[in-house]
């Protein structure tokens, strides 16, 4: 896959809760350099050059979003799962002004349950979880979307958490992808949303307890939508005005 051209390299931040990484042996065996390490790598190895790529973590002075971080990120990557409730609710608003001005974001797997998400779609974002290393078929049900392209069909996925539904989220405006797990459950796993300026896209895969972020389907998934999720129009909060009477007039650029 091959960015869009772009006046200047296409500003990722990948957020990652990195606490399995250091506490959990297993997990650290399996991301030695951390969960956002190999999430920054997979971006990196589709989108080069076009992209300028940092890592951040939750432990880091307001969580690494500090209000220049995030004015200089195009699209932010989001993984927690263990302390969503550490996040401070001042960095969930200043994330949320940023997504609504423009800023795109990538909401990977447990972080369904984060306080961005949850804010960010008004339900409680609950779902059916399993851990018994199911197999995953993830299924495009949208080929022509760009978040889709050079993905396999079914990308498949040897060993992962099953994530089921009823998945509590407001209808995807666009649905991607749709999982089914080895005991039969179905799953929406890969769901876009617009909210304000902002791109949204959420996709499932990805427990800490497999090597997931290695999957070269997966790493393709998440570049392309990073890709996506760029900003396509100028950064800003959108906003009403007064208009008065007669401030359209034909010709006048309006």
């Amino acid at each position: 896959m091959t960015a869009p051209p772009s006046a200047a390299p296409l500003r990722v931040t990948v957020w990652g809760e990195n606490r399995h990484e250091r506490e959990d042996a297993d997990v650290a065996e399996l991301y030695p350099k951390g969960m956002h390490a190999a999430v920054a790598d997979g971006i990196a190895e589709h989108l080069g050059d076009a992209a300028r790529i940092r890592t951040v973590t939750l432990d880091e002075p307001e969580h690494g979003l500090t209000e220049e971080a995030l004015a200089d990120t195009d699209v932010l990557t989001w993984w927690g799962h263990r302390a969503h409730d550490e996040v401070s609710d001042e960095v969930v608003a200043r994330v949320r002004r940023h997504v609504l001005g423009g800023m795109g974001l990538i909401v990977l797997h447990s972080g369904h349950f984060s306080k961005i998400f949850r804010t960010l779609m008004g339900t409680t974002c609950t779902l059916r979880w399993r851990n018994e290393r199911d197999r995953e078929l993830v299924w495009t049900v949208a080929p022509a979307h760009p978040i889709a392209a050079g993905v396999p069909q079914p990308l498949i996925i040897e060993q992962q958490e099953m994530y089921g539904e009823f998945f509590d989220i407001p209808a995807p405006d666009e649905l991607v992808f749709i999982s089914s797990f080895s005991g039969g459950e179905v799953f929406r796993s890969g769901c876009v949303f617009h909210r304000g300026k902002g791109r949204i896209f959420y996709f499932s895969p990805g427990d800490q307890d497999y090597p997931v972020y290695h999957h070269p389907g997966v790493r393709r998934v998440i570049a392309n939508a990073v890709a996506w999720a760029r900003p396509v129009a100028e950064r800003g909060e959108p906003g009403i005005g007064r208009y008065p009477t007669g401030w359209f007039e034909p010709g006048n650029g309006a």
